[in-house]
């Protein structure tokens, strides 16, 4: 998955990862294809959010409460605990969509600060060029 065994460890311990409490001390740790595959998921939000590790088990928790939410969802019978499964969703989403807000925004800010720096940069080679010999 790209990461170092420490990372993996620090993921187990946080809860993002595996069961820890299965395996006992000094054992050594087996995953299955859904732990890599959740894995490689935890460390592709980390990467393209920019997220820190309190902000990567925010989501993650978010996420599982939804899935939990999809399984009542499925048994419900009626379109009332239909309604209090979504009413239960939508600020488990609401959530998620402002951290991501929040990494945009501050892209964004980034984006345009290097944007300046970079017009700067042209306009100063332009004044050389133009002051310069030929």
């Amino acid at each position: 998955a790209g990461v170092t065994t420490r990372t993996i460890r620090y993921y187990e311990e946080r809860g993002l990862l595996g069961h820890p409490g299965t395996r006992e001390k000094g054992e050594h740790r087996v995953y299955t294809e859904a732990d890599v595959t959740r894995l490689q998921e935890l460390i592709r939000l980390r990467d393209l959010l920019g997220l820190s590790l309190d902000d990567l088990v925010g989501l993650v928790e978010a996420e599982e409460a939804r899935a939990a939410l999809r399984g009542q969802w499925e048994e419900s019978s009626t379109d009332e605990e239909r309604v209090g499964i979504l009413d239960a969703s939508i600020p488990l989403v609401e959530r998620q969509l402002e951290l991501v807000h929040s990494r945009r925004e501050k892209l964004d800010a980034f984006e345009a600060e290097l944007k300046e720096k970079l017009a700067r940069l042209r306009r100063r080679r332009s004044e050389l060029r133009r002051g310069a010999p030929a």
